[in-house]
């Protein structure tokens, strides 16, 4: 019987160890990690045939000036609506196909972006991406700014791009409309809803019941934005009331910031939607209630 015992005990600890153990090491890993290249990566892929990088920016100047080798030039504008009064939203399919296809992604291109001035961009063009149904898109981590800190070569040669075709598959689950906010603000909701934007206009005026993760808090610092490990992130999430397994919908003014902790989230493998027409939608043209301080509610 004590015998009987010892081995119960035995097993019993190293079930405990090898739980224990899974469970660390989950957590210092993304469950998503083909959604981020390296710089080494894209380096060493960047002549792949199936490889189309895009130089996400509102500036062709910029693009023209210099942009990683072979890279294509993609304005927001292209794949947005543009900004009428302040809202940027996503426009119809046929423009989007269109604006994909005419830089060279087809179904199956591993499409790599990065963006130059403001990051969330690039992310704005991944979720876009999402949206489209394209699964074969990531983001380069710390995009153009860590290429050049590596003395990786830029050049100002504008490539020519054979137009590609893609086949929508739109997934609507990536997208979030302000009924799907509405409903998030309501006490007891299982959808969270996430506020990007900075601290001060977070505590200025956010959605019901929304927690709080600026953009910034998920890179090294807005000039650098290498993004933290997948367990900073995850202890970041952790700390605000995210938890894993949590459904998120994502939100900031115009659905730019929101971009990027979408990616984050999509990244850690989160459940995740992005709020398209943002806080202007809610506050400026359909004036519906917000909260104001630090809490939720």
């Amino acid at each position: 019987m004590s015998a009987c015992r010892n081995f119960i005990n035995k097993n019993s600890l190293t079930l405990i160890f090898l739980l224990f153990y899974v469970a660390t090491n989950a957590a210092g890993q993304a469950k998503r990690p083909e959604l981020l290249v390296s710089t080494a990566w894209l380096a060493e892929h960047l002549n792949d045939a199936d490889v189309v990088v895009l130089h996400v920016s509102d500036d062709r100047g910029d693009y023209n000036r210099e942009h990683i080798p072979g890279a294509r030039f993609l304005s927001p504008s292209e794949f947005t609506t543009g900004h009428h009064g302040m809202m940027v939203e996503l426009p119809d399919v046929q423009k989007l196909k269109n604006a994909f296809e005419s830089v060279g992604i087809s179904d199956q291109t591993r499409v790599v972006i990065y963006a130059t001035g403001w990051y969330p961009e690039a992310a704005r063009a991944f979720f876009t991406l999402d949206y489209l149904g394209h699964t074969n898109s990531a983001l380069l981590n710390g995009s153009i700014a860590q290429w050049k800190k590596e003395n990786r070569p830029v050049t100002s040669e504008v490539p020519s791009a054979k137009a590609g075709k893609i086949t929508p598959h739109i997934n609507e689950a990536a997208r979030a409309l302000i009924a799907d906010a509405k409903s998030a603000t309501q006490a007891g909701a299982s959808t969270l809803l996430v506020d990007s934007r900075p601290q001060r206009r977070y505590e200025a005026g956010h959605l019901p019941g929304a927690e709080h993760v600026f953009w910034e808090e998920t890179v090294a610092n807005a000039n650098n934005p290498i993004l933290k490990s997948p367990e900073e992130l995850q202890s970041l999430f952790q700390s605000r009331g995210i938890t894993p397994g949590s459904k998120l919908i994502t939100y900031c003014e115009v659905g730019l910031q929101a971009s990027h902790v979408y990616f984050v989230a999509r990244y850690l493998g989160y459940d995740a939607a992005m709020y398209d027409g943002s806080f202007y939608e809610w506050n400026e043209v359909d004036r519906l209630p917000v909260v104001k301080g630090v809490k939720p509610r």
